[in-house]
C-alpha cells in the first residue's frame, strides 16, 4: 500500500468514527432547532398538538388544511401554546410525553401561559 493509498485509508476511518472535526462542525450547524405547539378550536374545545421545524410555515399549512386530516376536519387553527426547544430530537420527546398527557393538564399548561386562549399567531409580531 503506497503513502497516498494508506492517507485515504487513515482519512475515511476518522471520517466513519466521526472524529473529522470539519464534518462534525458541519453537522452541528444544520441541527435544527424545534417547536412544540398546541392549537385548539375554540376555548376548551378540540386541541392537537404537533412538533415543526418551522412555526410560522407550519401554522400556514394548517389554515389552508394541509399536513393533517385531523386539524382540517377539526377546525383545530388557533395556536395557544408552544415552546421552542434547541435540538429537534428534544422537540420530539417533548411532544410525544404531551400527547399521553390528560386533557385537564393540557387546558392547565394554556390557561397558565395563555389564559385568554388568544390566537398567538395573531400578536406574533406585536
Amino acid at each position: 500500500m503506497g503513502q497516498a493509498s494508506r492517507a485515504r485509508a487513515a482519512f475515511k476511518s476518522l471520517t466513519m468514527a466521526g472524529l473529522d472535526p470539519a464534518i462534525q462542525d458541519h453537522h452541528a450547524s444544520r441541527v435544527p432547532s424545534g417547536f412544540v405547539y398546541i392549537l385548539a378550536s375554540s376555548r376548551n374545545g378540540t386541541l392537537y398538538i404537533g412538533v415543526t421545524s418551522d412555526l410560522l410555515n407550519r401554522m400556514e399549512q394548517h389554515r389552508r388544511g394541509e399536513g393533517s386530516l385531523f386539524v382540517k376536519r377539526y377546525g383545530v387553527t388557533h395556536l395557544v401554546w408552544f415552546a421552542e426547544y434547541p435540538l429537534y430530537a428534544d422537540a420530539i420527546r417533548r411532544e410525544t410525553a404531551m400527547k399521553r398527557w390528560k386533557r385537564q393538564w393540557k387546558l392547565a399548561l394554556i390557561e397558565k401561559h395563555n389564559p385568554q386562549w388568544t390566537d398567538l399567531l395573531e400578536t406574533w409580531n406585536q
